[in-house]
């Protein structure tokens, strides 16, 4: 059917929008709607539900909504029964309806209907029907399902190619969640950010509900919830592991997919946001009528006591809506065309995101709720940084990513914004998406180069080592312009979506089974080696070696230069038993498993990444914020950055592109650029490490003057327990053993 014959067999339904069509569809037109009555003018700013008193003394709430194409707004108030009441907000300046309300008080639950155009070919999906949710709400009451009267359209239509063309006009109000007012009088006067230098951070990658779920010292009723990461049982293992920062997977009010619903599954990783400034209600245990807000905070707070920053792992990118033939919850009813990116034929969505939407970051008041979003998590909810989901999509103009952008431009000016940490996953699913390296220099990147350079070294992949020499120095091919800094790199090996660490050495491939999509989702790059055997096993060197590789992949992580990256649990031998996209698995698949800290091997894991996360705070060698010189500095030549070949000898251009699974690699502890906070040089151990990935041990000689006069051996991943290693000490010029995949830490002794 053509486009024209398309509209013409809906005409009598799009334009006019009364709703024929769907009430044959359904059987039975809605009840008579309830009475109207207007607001008092309020005013337009701030945007969402504010609670105040007005200038007669009496206390309500101000309601504001930007809804630039509508031809109405209804304020919908909810009380305990779920009676519905209206309000009419007749006020519009620029673009925003308003309107104050006496009498309505925190803890009211609210929602809006708005009306306008049913004309899906132009983008117009106005539909008074179904009650949205307010993108300002402060916190949300209740859960999202997907039964056929949260569409906007005739979800069963019977001919599928123009189902979104035709609306549906029964209620949605009875299944989707509502806003709730909040009142929030904290000044955060009592607390106290950590403000912990990028160069000094360790940032540790959790979900609120997975870390904690399982957690024996937390009590059962706080398991799951932002109370349970505040319980000193929680915070006690972060502190002794040492990390700086908790980078927390999305805790913005998300939605699950239907396709999920459907098969009895949830979003667990949350990556579908609805609600930019409420905390995830289901992760609440004091409440869900407001309760939830001072709950996160006080979280922040016990965290902040601890010297531990929160990081909010947050997507801008695209909403839980969808594309045409998805739900109706909030921004596509409000204003379909204002908010997001379409297509030139303007039924469809533009998807840089692969998630069916992307929202129209170029629009003034879409740049708006997401500057306003961020600074409330920043001022109102006490965070210290945000990791973007996808952010290239949101560096993106009318069509290609710029990094003169409106976004990009507004966060470098932003007073509030660019004095927080802000992590670009640097990529979307767009053509020219991929932007590792081109952020300006205010960002820090997820640095998935290093990630694959590791990955492949480790499991003897790599043609030869120029690329691991580049991630372990600092990655300054990508990121030493524009006055960029090595902390530009966020250094990691595994995040929530692919394989734990532990999975990474015992499967070759995805077991993507329990998700239900035939193991056809995640993805098949995983650059993962099983140490001989598919998945567990009893095989005592098998499970010997893979302990082994471990140590070798989180000693080369805290050693390299720039921000180290953890996931929760791969400290402790976490595994997810092959399946590298978990995203739906709210379950023990995902659940940080505690009782693994009862098995020795695995508790001695936990306490060398906590061994190696000090000696990375102990020495700035290890934190430099400047990129290596290489260049000798003294007359004896000694250099900053030294590379070596097991032969002892500097490494020549040759050897750079030669084949090999040796690298040592020389750090100056004389050379450190940068003044302490007395003003005085900055001076610190030097030291050598040795990564050997070979599959058989191998002779490396000790570098000699000026390097050093001799070695003390801090580290050695050949061994289980790390207690043996201190203390043993090598001339300099000495041919040593060192065993196969091992990584060897010497400090330059005298």
């Amino acid at each position: 059917m053509s486009s024209a014959a398309e509209q013409e067999a809906v005409a009598g339904h799009q334009a006019t929008g009364n709703g024929r069509q769907a009430a044959a569809v359904n059987g039975t037109r809605r009840a008579a709607p309830p009475p109207v009555v207007p607001a008092r003018p309020g005013a337009p700013t701030p945007l969402g539900a504010r609670f105040r008193v007005g200038p007669d003394g009496v206390a309500g709430t101000n309601f504001a909504l930007w809804a630039g194409g509508a031809e109405g707004v209804e304020l919908c108030l909810f009380d305990e029964a779920g009676k519905e009441s209206r309000v009419r907000l007749a006020e519009l300046t620029h673009g925003i309806w308003h309107g104050f309300v006496p009498g309505v008080l925190p803890g009211q639950r609210y929602g809006y209907r708005v009306q306008g155009r049913w004309d899906p070919w132009t983008g117009a999906r106005w539909n008074p029907a179904k009650l949205l949710l307010d993108p300002y709400a402060r916190a949300v009451d209740g859960d999202f399902g997907l039964p056929p009267a949260v569409y906007g359209h005739v979800r069963d239509w019977p001919q599928q190619h123009v189902a979104d063309t035709v609306r549906d006009d029964r209620d949605s109000a009875p299944f989707v969640p509502k806003g709730v007012v909040v009142h929030d009088d904290d000044d955060w006067s009592d607390d106290r950010r950590p403000k912990t230098p990028w160069a000094d951070s360790v940032i540790y990658e959790l979900h609120v509900k997975g870390f904690t779920q399982l957690h024996p010292g937390i009590p059962e009723e706080l398991r799951g919830t932002y109370a349970g990461l505040a319980h000193p049982a929680a915070v006690e293992h972060l502190v002794k592991l040492g990390v700086t920062a908790v980078e927390l997977l999305p805790v913005h009010q998300f939605a699950h997919e239907d396709h999920l619903l459907r098969r009895s599954l949830r979003n667990y990783w949350g990556y579908n946001s609805v609600g930019y400034f409420a905390p995830h209600a289901a992760y609440a245990a004091s409440g869900t009528r407001g309760q939830q807000v001072g709950e996160f905070k006080r979280m922040v707070r016990a965290l902040h006591a601890a010297g531990i920053e929160v990081i909010l792992d947050v997507v801008y990118n695209h909403t839980a809506e969808a594309g045409e033939l998805g739900p109706t919850l909030s921004l596509k009813g409000i204003d379909n065309r204002g908010y997001y990116r379409l297509q030139d034929d303007a039924r469809r969505y533009a998807d840089y995101t692969g998630c069916g939407n992307t929202l129209h970051v170029v629009q003034p008041h879409v740049l708006r709720l997401i500057t306003d979003s961020l600074r409330y998590w920043v001022t109102e909810m006490g965070v210290d940084g945000f990791r973007f989901d996808l952010a290239a999509a949101l560096a993106r103009s009318m069509h290609d990513v710029d990094m003169l952008s409106p976004f990009l431009a507004v966060i470098a000016q932003d007073p509030v914004l660019r004095r927080v940490k802000l992590i670009a996953e640097p990529w979307d699913v767009g053509s020219g998406g991929y932007q590792v390296g081109a952020f300006p220099p205010l960002w820090t990147e997820w640095n998935d180069r290093y990630r694959n350079a590791v990955r492949d070294f480790w499991r003897h992949a790599l043609p030869d080592v120029r690329e691991m020499g580049y991630r372990l120095s600092g990655s300054s091919d990508l990121y030493a312009w524009g006055g960029r800094r090595p902390y530009a790199s966020v250094n990691f090996i595994t995040a929530h979506d692919g394989f734990t660490l532990r999975d990474l050495v015992s499967y070759q491939r995805k077991h993507n089974e329990a998700n239900g999509e035939g193991n056809r989702d995640g993805t098949d790059d995983n650059r993962a080696w099983n140490c001989g055997t598919e998945g567990e096993t009893d095989d005592e060197g098998v499970r010997a070696l893979r302990r082994r590789q471990l140590r070798n992949l989180l000693t080369t992580l805290l050693l390299s230069t720039g921000v180290p990256m953890l996931v929760a649990g791969d400290e402790l031998g976490r595994t997810q038993r092959g399946n590298n996209n978990a995203y739906c698995q709210d379950n023990e698949i995902s659940w940080v498993d505690w009782s693994l800290l009862e098995d020795p091997g695995w508790r001695a894991l936990c306490e060398l990444t906590s061994r190696l996360i000090a000696l990375r705070h102990r020495h700035p060698v290890l934190r430099r914020r400047a990129f290596f010189s290489g260049r000798a500095q003294t007359a004896d030549g000694l250099r900053d950055l030294a590379w070596f070949t097991s032969r002892g000898t500097e490494m020549t251009e040759q050897d750079w592109y030669a084949p090999a699974a040796t690298l040592g690699m020389y750090l100056s502890g004389r050379d450190i650029p940068g003044r302490d906070e007395r003003g005085e040089q900055i001076l610190d151990d030097s030291f050598l490490a040795v990564l050997h990935a070979g599959e058989g041990p191998v002779d490396f000689v000790l570098p000699g003057p000026p390097w050093a006069e001799r070695y003390e051996v801090v580290v050695d991943t050949s061994l289980e327990e790390q207690g043996e290693a201190p203390g043993v000490e090598h001339p300099a010029g000495t041919e040593i053993t060192v065993p196969a995949r091992a990584v060897l830490l010497l400090r330059v002794a005298g």
